[in-house]
């Protein structure tokens, strides 16, 4: 996709989700962190997502909880997109500043693999957007019938890959994105 201008769009990871443990979330922050740093140096938007919870819950607006996680916090003049439902789309302005930036292809990270991430995910695809998503760049919680491991590899393996994301090694994303917005 030569000629493509590309944004990382980093999805609701929040004190409290990370706060819980989810899996691999070292790795996952780490790698999450790493890519931020490629796109900030290459020149490419770093766009974050932040989940509002109901009052009361562990992600109230301006509760501790709903902060961005502290090691990947959005710098001074970064957007931030806030939202009420799993879509980072639904009722937000993500799609036109997406549009009006020439913005096609995202790298979509964060939390949590079968739902916000997920939705995103098939949303930004039904719209046109090109999806990354990295290897180790998404996680997830137990659910009570699947493993944290199993539903991030059932995700990520079987139903991103090759239907609505490529799926690179961390080593591939970050050079696409020091190679920043000329190519993907």
């Amino acid at each position: 996709m030569s000629g493509s201008r590309q944004a990382l769009l980093v999805v609701d990871v929040q004190e409290a989700a990370v706060a819980m443990a989810p899996y691999r979330c070292g790795a996952v922050v780490d790698n999450i962190r790493a890519l931020i740093d490629g796109s900030r140096a290459s020149g490419l938007e770093v766009i974050y997502v932040q989940h509002d919870g109901d009052p009361g819950s562990d992600l109230e607006p301006g509760s501790a909880g709903w902060e961005i996680h502290e090691p990947i916090r959005p710098r001074a003049g970064e957007r931030v997109v806030r939202k009420r439902y799993n879509s980072a789309f639904r009722d937000t302005d993500l799609r036109p500043y997406l549009e009006d930036r020439g913005i096609d292809t995202l790298i979509l990270v964060g939390i949590q693999t079968e739902y916000c991430v997920d939705t995103t995910c098939r949303v930004a695809f039904e719209y046109g957007f090109h999806l990354v998503m990295p290897e180790l760049t998404n996680t997830t919680f137990d659910n009570g019938d699947l493993s944290a491991q199993q539903i991030y590899e059932l995700y990520n393996e079987r139903i991103f890959r090759d239907r609505f994301a490529r799926t690179p090694s961390m080593p591939e994303a970050l050079e696409l994105v020091r190679r920043g917005s000329r190519s993907v």
